[in-house]
Formats: C-alpha cells, structure tokens, sequence
C-alpha cells in the first residue's frame, strides 16, 4: 500500500513517513510535543498521538489554533461513524489549503494507524509552519537552511549544512538565541565538546523564554548517527516564527540601507559635479583674461612668444579640460538618470553651475580662443611689416644722411670769391648739377618721410627715434633747400662778370649726375629687403628683375660714353697742359666713383639672383606645405564627419539592441584614439605651416581650428552618446522592461523625430505617446493630462523632449519604485509602531556609516510622549522623496 501526498511547491515522499517515522521514537516525541505547544493555546493536550486524535476533536481544534480559521462543527457522539466524520471534516479542511492528500482516509485515523496519524501530521507541519518560510525565492526547506546558515554565520565552531549532523552538538540551536536574544545565552562560555549541556541549554531556555516547548531528547540527538531532519525542521521552524519580528526587522533595515546607500552615492556624485563645475569654471575665469589680453611688446620676438605660449596651452593646457568638460556631463547625466530612477527630485546644480552654464563659459572660451589666435596672426603680420618698413627706412636713412654729408658746408663755402671766370663758370655749373642731384633726392626724402608716417600709423615701438631721425633729414633737406637758393644767387652774380666754362666737363657732370643717381637708384633696389606670400609674388619680383638685367646693355653703353667724356678731358689737359684742368668744377663725381658703383651694381646682380632663387624654394617649400596640409584636412575633415553621422544614427537607436549600440560604440571611441596620431601629424604640419608665415591654403576648405573643434565635438559626442546608452540600459534593467519594449519605444520614438535631432515637440510627443497606447483625450480633461506628463519630461519647459525623459516616463509608468510611504513602513518596523525611533535603535538595527547618517540628518521628533533625543522618522523619509537640499 503507498501513501502519496501532493502540494503545489512541495512532493512528500511519504514512503519514508511509512518506514521511517513510525520506527523512529525521536519523529513521534517531537510531533507531539509541536502539536501539544500548539493545543495548549487552546487549554488541552495530547499524550499519545495514535491515539488521541482518533475522534477528530483535538485534530479539527489543532486545525483551528494554528490557521485562525473556524471548522465546520464537529460531532459530538461517540460512535464510529461520528469519528469518521469529524476527521473527514479536518481532512477536508487541509485540502481546501492547497494540500491534495492521496491515500490518507479518515478510517485510518480513526483506527490509530500510527503511520498514517504521524504522515498526516508532518503534512500539517509542512503546509502551516514551513511552507510560509520564504528565503530569496527558494524552497521552504532550502530557505529554511539559508535562514540558518545566515544567522549563525558569524559564530565559531557553527556550519550549518543540513538538518541532521549540523544541530547535534547544540551550538546551532544556540547561535539562533544568541543572534535574536543575546541577553539570554553566554555564547562565549559555551564549548563543542559539550554537546549535551549545549543541547539542555539551548532547549530550557527556548521554553522558558521562547514559549517552545521541548520537541527534541538531547540523549537521541547525540547518540543517534543520524538525526531525524524532519523533527529538526519541526524545532527549527518553531525558532524561526518566534524571531519572525526580528526578520521584519531586519527586512526593514535593508530596504532602509538600500535607501541610504543609493542617497550617500547621489550626494557623492552631487558634491564631485560640484567640484569638477567649479574647477572648470574657474580655471576658463583665470584663462579668459589672458586670450582677451591684446598687449605685445611690439616686437616680432615678443608676438612669436605668444603664439608659441598658445601653442603650449593647446597641447599640453586644453586636452585636460576637454575631457574634464566630457567627465562632467558624463557625471551629470548618470545622476540625474539614478535620481530618476530612485524616484528622487532632479538635481539643480547651484547658481551659475548648471551644464547650460558650463556650455556657455566653453563657448565663450573656443570665441576667445579663435579670436585670440587671429589676432597673434595680424599683429604678426602687422610687426613683421613694421620690421620690414623700420629697416627700410633706416637703410634708406642711411643712404640720404651719406648723400647729405658736408653739403652745408660745400652749399656755405665762399670759395667763388677768389675763383677766376672759369672757375665761377665751373662753380655755377657745378652748382646746377648739385641742384639737379637734390631734386633727384626730392623722392628720397618724400619716401624717408612717407615711411615714417606709416611707421607711426602703425604704432612701432620704436617710433619716438624714427620720427626723431625722419625731422633732422626734413630739417636738413630744408636748409639745403635754402642754402642752394642762396648759392645759386651769388653764383649769378658772379657769373656776369665771369663766363668760361669747360664745355666737356660740363657735359660729363651732367651725364655723369644722372647716371649716378641711377647708379644709386640701382643699388638701393638691388639690396632692398622684400616680403611675398606667393610663388606668384615671388615670380613676379624675378620678372621684374629680369627685365632690370635686360636694360643693363643700354646702361653699359652710357657708362662707356661717360667715361669716354673724362679720357677726353685727360687727352686735352694733357695735349695744353691746362693747370688743374683735370678737376671738374661743375661735378663732385669722379669716374673712379662712377667706375666703383658701376662695379657694385654687376657683382650686386647675381647676389640679387641668388636670393630671388632662395626666396622661390621657400615659397615652393610653403606651397608644398600647403598641399601636404590640404591632403591631410581633406582626409581627417570628411573622417570626422563621417564618424560624426554613424555615432547620431548608433545614438537615434537605430541599430540593434542597447548592448550592440554599447559596444558599436566602444568600438567607435577605440577607433577615434586610434586615429588621434593623423591629428596629431595634422598638428605637426601646422605648426610648420604657421612657422612658414602661411596664412591662406586655397587647397582645402578646413582649417586647423575647424578640425580641432570637430575632433572634439565627436569625442564629446561618443561620451555623451555612450552615457545616454549606459543609462538606457540601466533604466531597462533596474525598471525590469524587456527588450521589445524599449526597441518599441525607441521606434515609436524615432518615428516621430522627423528630423533626426534626438527630441520631440510637444506635438510630437503627444503623436507618439498615442502610438504606444496611451490614451489621451481630445477633451479639456485630456489637454490637462498632457500638460502634467509635459511637467513630467520637461519640467525645465525648454519646449521639446528627449528620448531619455520618454524612456524614463514609460517606464514610470509600467513599474513600481520605492515609495516614501514603503520608507516610512520600514522605519515603523525598525521602531516597534512607535510614531518616532531612537539612535540606539538605528546603530542595532543598521551599518554603523548608514545609522550615523539618519542620526544625523533626522529630525528630532516634536510631538509629546517621547523619551528625550528620539527621531522623527517620518519627516526623513517625506524629505528623501520631496524637495531636498540632498
């Protein structure tokens, strides 16, 4: 015969109730004395259990004591059939509880069937003092175990592993006292090798203190080889109901722990954003000032040393901050998204840090910073034309000062007075050709002075001993101007009286003064200092400087004539023997002079060639560099962009799951440090780029700062769009929607951002929220529903929506959060319903760090009927779901 015995979470192998329990005294004692410790409520007892549920009276009242609920009335005569009856009603009534009983009949109880009475016993135990044992979802036995192991871990010389070997040594039974009622057991008296005095000990207090009656023998325990678990379950679940206040307790205290817990990391996160803000923020107040500053020394050295110290700030100052810059949004955003989820209030930066604000100082930075760079390029510009036009001026300076030398004194001489006619003749003559020499200086000084204008327009630094030098030349040429008229005037007066003239010395002062002049002229320009940008410009000088060698013939031939003049006048003076003959009176010009700058300007041409030709291979290097920039910008710009689209289209969440995105994602961030040496090589042929003096590349569209912005744009944009991932997968995960869901969401979502700008209008989102199965009504009830979700996914009214905000309102909607209400649960348990709790309570019930920190921030309780120092912890746990300064 078999005996089965069925329940929806449990399968009773009954057969060893048959073989096992009815040979073993241990199972029959620790029955009885469980159900006596359940009857004795009820003012009666059983002695023998065979027996005494035989009519079905203390059966059908052990039934009612233990699940609170009235049975049927029983019979009360005494015949068999009566018996049959009552045991079939408590039969019934353990069915009716989910409990389907095979093989068991009332006609076996009613005859004593001690196997039976005894299985049916154990399936009482079962379904009315294990089975509501609940442990993380497990088995009743299984969480039974867990309970055990878990609150006698701590303790030496206990381990808990089964029902059987692990209790015979009494330290078990003892550990569970001493966890729940420390006051009543010494733990550290006890030892292992007294398992009988543990045993007796763990048993008498139990039933004096716990109400548990002794279920179990001591001597059985210790000398069986293997305990009967079944009868330990029976005693061990008795413990457990007695502590299950405790386990409320500490229930309670978990849930306040997590609460904490998750507000320590939001105040920790709050307090580094903080930080992090107010760092960045005053490191661009300390910065700005100095991209603002527009003061030089007005020197080219000086303007070069800018630009290297800004250099210096792109790569070594800069980088650090970006990536502080992407670590704050980063942080800003897994806050509020946690903030979210623990149904906490959003968090509001303090005044003036708010990532708006952040972005607006970064902003201001990049303007500053572009606009501080093309400065340094201008006043470069600027300087080295002061340079160019300071030298020029000092070279032509220096020519006129030479040409001018002793010319008042000659112009002051009164040396005609004693002269004979050709020699005021020659005076007069060589007064004319010094006349035609100072108004061929006329253009000289005219450029000295309009040099020097320039010069002082452009504020060189230097301009006090310009203008100073530039007044004695016009001062002096002013004197000459007048000295010359004076002279002239006493030669014509002398000239009346006196008429010879040399014929050809006078033809060569005035060929000679002309071509000298030239020669002059020539010379200047030949060393003259250029600047040009251009193989263009560049080839424009070397044309113009060949057409100059093709006029060197004509000047040449003019050369020969002049000098023929002197051979003439040595042929004559020689031939006549004229005394002084050979000295010119009408020029101050020799033809060794002539023969000396003649020979300057030959040996002064391919000196001019030779730099034309330098000055070509450096604007074909500059061209070169141009090109090698252009190819480069024209790869990395277009790179960027790309990189750019595919990180929008990953972050639109158009492509696979949220751990695909995530890792699509990754991949991109590793593939943009990989390819950070092309920028860094970009960077490289900048620089030489700016070292060269280029300023213009009609080769590519980009510019060094294009590109530097845009590489950051997309690193910032890859952090921000792999934070906005994180968090979705966190929202999915911590909210427990599935997959399905959010691709529902985030197609219903993309559907309606036409655009592609990851945001939608109210409208919009009015659309979509329809799609997914929100109702909304067209009535003015409807409009008000809608404006209190707008509330919701936008409650700084900006005028459009992210998919965060809607992700995290669906969710909201479909799941369920800790509340302020279930808080306030918790901390009633922890308190024993008293409307207030104590610190002691809060360091026995929670970790040390987490029971400091209520002590800390709880409010002192007002209301009367309190003992001094308790807490309010209602008020705390109102605050941690409202308006806070956490």
């Amino acid at each position: 015969m078999k005996l089965r015995l069925e329940h929806s979470s449990e399968l009773i192998d009954l057969i060893w109730v048959l073989t096992q329990v009815f040979r073993d005294k241990l199972s029959d004692n620790t029955f009885t004395a469980w159900c006596n410790s359940h009857l004795r409520k009820a003012g009666t007892g059983i002695e023998n259990i065979d027996e005494d549920f035989r009519n079905g009276l203390k059966l059908m009242l052990l039934l009612e004591v233990i699940s609170g609920e009235t049975l049927p009335k029983p019979d009360r005569g005494k015949m068999r059939f009566h018996k049959i009856a009552n045991v079939n009603k408590a039969l019934d009534f353990i069915a009716s509880k989910g409990v389907k009983l095979v093989s068991i009949g009332a006609e076996e109880i009613v005859d004593g069937n001690l196997k039976m009475t005894l299985g049916m016993i154990w399936t009482i135990i079962l379904r009315f003092a294990i089975q509501d044992i609940s442990v993380e979802e497990m088995t009743a036995k299984e969480g039974l175990l867990l309970w055990c192991q878990r609150k006698t871990a701590p303790y030496k010389n206990v381990n808990v592993q089964n029902f059987h070997q692990s209790f015979k040594d009494g330290l078990a039974f003892c550990a569970l006292i001493h966890r729940h009622r420390p006051d009543l057991i010494d733990y550290s008296k006890l030892s292992k090798d007294n398992p009988l005095e543990n045993l007796n000990t763990a048993f008498d207090v139990a039933e004096k203190y716990l109400d548990i009656p002794r279920m179990l023998d001591p001597d059985d325990l210790i000398n069986t080889p293997k305990p009967d678990e079944r009868a330990i379950m029976t005693y061990v679940s008795c413990y457990y109901h007695a502590f299950q206040g405790a386990q409320q307790a500490e229930t309670a205290a978990n849930r306040i722990c997590k609460v904490l817990k998750v507000n320590q990391e939001n105040e920790r996160l709050m307090e580094e954003y903080e930080r992090l803000a107010s760092d960045l923020l005053e490191w661009i107040r300390r910065t700005m000032p100095w991209l603002n500053s527009r003061q030089t020394d007005n020197s080219l050295a000086g303007c070069q040393k800018k630009l290297e110290d800004y250099r210096t700030y792109r790569r070594k100052h800069k980088p650090p901050r970006v990536e502080q810059k992407a670590k704050l949004e980063t942080n800003f955003n897994t806050l509020q998204t946690k903030l979210r989820l623990s149904n906490r209030p959003a968090y509001m930066p303090t005044e003036g840090k708010m990532v708006s604000d952040i972005a607006q100082a970064w902003k201001g930075l990049e303007i500053a910073e572009k606009a501080f760079e093309e400065w340094l390029l201008s006043e470069m510009m600027r300087l080295e034309r002061l340079e160019y036009l300071a030298q020029k001026f000092k070279h032509k300076a220096d020519i006129h000062e030479d040409w001018t030398r002793g010319k008042e004194e000659m112009l002051q001489s009164q040396d005609f007075r004693q002269c004979k006619l050709n020699d005021i003749k020659a005076l007069k003559k060589k007064h004319e050709a010094f006349e035609s020499d100072l108004a061929a200086h006329q253009d000289r000084v005219e450029q000295i002075a309009a040099i020097a204008q320039e010069l002082n327009a452009l504020e060189y630094h230097e301009v006090g001993s310009v203008n100073a030098r530039c007044q004695r030349i016009c001062s002096q040429w002013d004197r000459l101007g007048a000295l010359t008229q004076r002279r002239r005037q006493a030669l014509d007066d002398a000239e009346r009286v006196l008429e010879q003239i040399d014929l050809l010395h006078l033809e060569f002062a005035k060929r000679a003064a002309p071509f000298n002049n030239w020669l002059d002229g020539t010379r200047e320009d030949l060393v003259d200092m250029f600047i040009v940008h251009t193989i263009e410009e560049i080839s424009g000088l070397m044309d113009a400087h060949a057409r100059f060698k093709a006029t060197l013939g004509e000047a040449d031939k003019e050369y020969q004539a002049i000098v023929n003049l002197v051979h003439q006048v040595e042929a004559i003076v020689k031939q006549h023997q004229i005394p002084g003959g050979l000295e010119n009176p009408y020029t101050t010009l020799t033809a060794h002079e002539l023969n000396r700058k003649w020979s300057d300007v030959r040996q002064l041409v391919p000196q001019r060639d030779a730099t034309l030709a330098a000055e070509l291979r450096k604007q074909q290097n500059n061209e070169t560099l141009r090109r090698q920039f252009a190819e480069k910008a024209n790869a990395v710009g277009p790179w960027i962009e790309r990189q750019m689209d595919a990180v929008t289209a990953i972050g639109m969440g158009l492509q696979g799951s949220l751990e695909d995105q995530l890792h699509r994602l990754k991949e991109y961030e590793a593939g943009v440090y990989a390819y950070k040496p092309h920028i860094e090589e970009l960077e490289r042929i900048h620089q030489a780029v700016q070292e060269g003096m280029i300023f213009e590349n009609r080769y590519s569209q980009y510019t060094m700062e294009t590109l530097r912005v845009g590489w950051e744009q997309l690193l910032t944009s890859i952090n921000r769009t792999i934070n906005e991932v994180e968090n979705q997968i966190l929202t999915r995960d911590s909210k427990g929607i599935t997959q399905e869901q959010l691709t529902e969401f985030r197609a219903s979502f993309n559907h309606f951002d036409k655009n592609r700008t990851g945001r939608l209008t109210p409208e919009e989102l009015k659309s979509c929220l329809v799609s997914v199965g929100y109702s909304i009504g067209k009535d003015r009830q409807g409009e008000l529903d809608f404006q209190r979700i707008l509330a919701v996914v936008d409650p700084n009214n900006t005028g459009y929506v992210s998919f965060d905000a809607f992700l995290d309102f669906m969710t909201r909607e479909s799941t369920d959060t800790d509340t302020a209400e279930q808080v306030i649960d918790s901390f009633r348990i922890l308190a024993g319903d008293k409307p207030y709790i104590t610190a002691d309570e809060l360091r026995r019930e929670l970790p040390p760090d987490q029971a400091e920190y209520c002590v800390a921030r709880m409010p002192p309780y007002r209301a009367g009927g309190a003992p001094p120092g308790a807490l309010d912890y209602m008020a705390f746990s109102t605050a941690l779901y409202g308006e806070t300064d956490l």
